[in-house]
């Protein structure tokens, strides 16, 4: 507050120095009384002290209101100046089982997780891994390529397996599925369904054509998975050492038909995946894979650069090559993955194998039934995004 030239009374607009102003009027007026400036100074629930002006009882309003208790009763009260405006500290963030922290426990995880990056490496870098004749690394498997398709199995594909509890959990057993979407994304998400959801976490060794495995990069890495060449005596051996062996008796028939033809299963070929399962004596489970038609709809073939490029087929879908680089992005389509009930074989003598007529029936049974799980699922499924 000051006076100007005339004698008049001018108040500052400024609120800080019009408050600094009327501090100093009372201090004049009456110096014996309490300083304007004196704070409460109890214990806030933040277990700082309060920074509220004191009345006349030396505490503030809240402090002054509030049961006695001490230090327990203040803790209830919340202080209105801004430092003390924090969120109350919960126990199980501020400290885990053992009162160790979390922030601890999640560097300890982060710690085990590069240890073990480290020790993988090791292992690659020095050899000490398991490969098993056919090619078979289990690790890198399991640790490093079927974890790159788990975002596609989880959130883009959104797929959902069925039926798994048919598979056995120690036993041989050959899985037969129908084969569409242009590349072989749908055995890749069986692999991951079966090793991921299955009580017994399985593998799948899957029966491959001898383009997919002389293909540079990808066929080493086809038989890193678990792939070995689609013959007899080598899916024999697999089932009789008690493993799940797939096939897809469709071919490149089946994962390069036009989209009009989507969910209709084409020829399954002479039946030899039959006289395998009756030969070594394990069942027949049909598979079911509903969306993977709709991933890259092939709506032409360009036969001549098929020939070119030494390929089976070579599709022209609604993306590719439209659309360059980025037509290769598959579309996300819903999947429903099902595994339908065994088909014994024990009930055969494994000399039957050699019967045709015992071979195509069985064959037409297996295809039948997959036909059927495909329109049913289709149903099931409504809308294909």
């Amino acid at each position: 507050m000051s006076r100007s030239s005339q004698g008049a009374e001018v108040i500052a607009l400024d609120p800080a120095r019009r408050a600094r102003a009327r501090s100093q009027a009372v201090t004049s007026a009456d110096p014996a009384g309490p300083a304007p400036t004196a704070r409460c100074g109890q214990p806030t629930r933040a277990g700082t002290p309060c920074r509220n002006l004191a009345g006349p009882g030396g505490t503030c309003r809240l402090h002054a209101a509030a049961p006695a208790g001490g230090t327990a009763a203040a803790a209830h009260v919340t202080a209105l100046h801004a430092r003390d405006r924090r969120p109350p500290v919960q126990q199980g963030d501020a400290a885990e089982a053992g009162g160790q922290p979390r922030g601890d426990h999640q560097r300890a995880d982060v710690d085990a997780a590069i240890a073990s990056a480290l020790a993988f490496l090791r292992r690659r870098l020095t050899g000490d891994y398991e490969v098993d004749v056919y090619g078979f690394d289990r690790e890198l498997t399991e640790q490093v390529l079927l974890p790159l398709f788990r975002p596609l199995y989880r959130s883009y594909w959104r797929v959902r397996s069925v039926g798994l509890e048919r598979v056995p959990s120690d036993s041989g057993a050959l899985l037969v599925a129908n084969h569409s979407g242009t590349l072989p994304f749908d055995a890749i998400m069986t692999k991951v369904a079966l090793l991921d959801e299955h009580p017994a976490h399985r593998h799948l060794r899957e029966l491959a054509a001898d383009l997919a495995l002389r293909v540079p990069i990808v066929g080493p890495l086809a038989r890193k998975t678990g792939n070995t060449l689609a013959h007899a005596d080598d899916a024999l051996r697999l089932l009789g050492d008690g493993e799940l062996v797939g096939v897809w008796p469709e071919g490149f028939k089946g994962i390069g038909k036009p989209y009009r033809d989507r969910y209709k299963l084409q020829r399954f070929g002479r039946g030899g995946f039959v006289e395998v399962a009756l030969r070594a004596q394990v069942p027949i489970i049909p598979v079911a894979i509903v969306g993977a038609e709709e991933i890259y709809p092939i709506v032409a073939n360009s036969r001549f650069l098929a020939r070119l490029f030494g390929l089976p087929y070579f599709p022209i879908t609604w993306q590719f090559p439209l659309l360059g680089p980025l037509g290769l992005l598959p579309l996300p389509s819903r999947w429903i993955i099902e595994f339908g009930e065994p088909i014994d074989t024990t009930a055969y003598d494994p000399d039957d194998a050699d019967d045709p007529m015992l071979i195509f029936e069985l064959v037409d049974r297996v295809r039948d039934t997959i036909q059927q799980m495909l329109y049913r699922n289709l149903v099931e499924r409504g809308p294909a995004f």
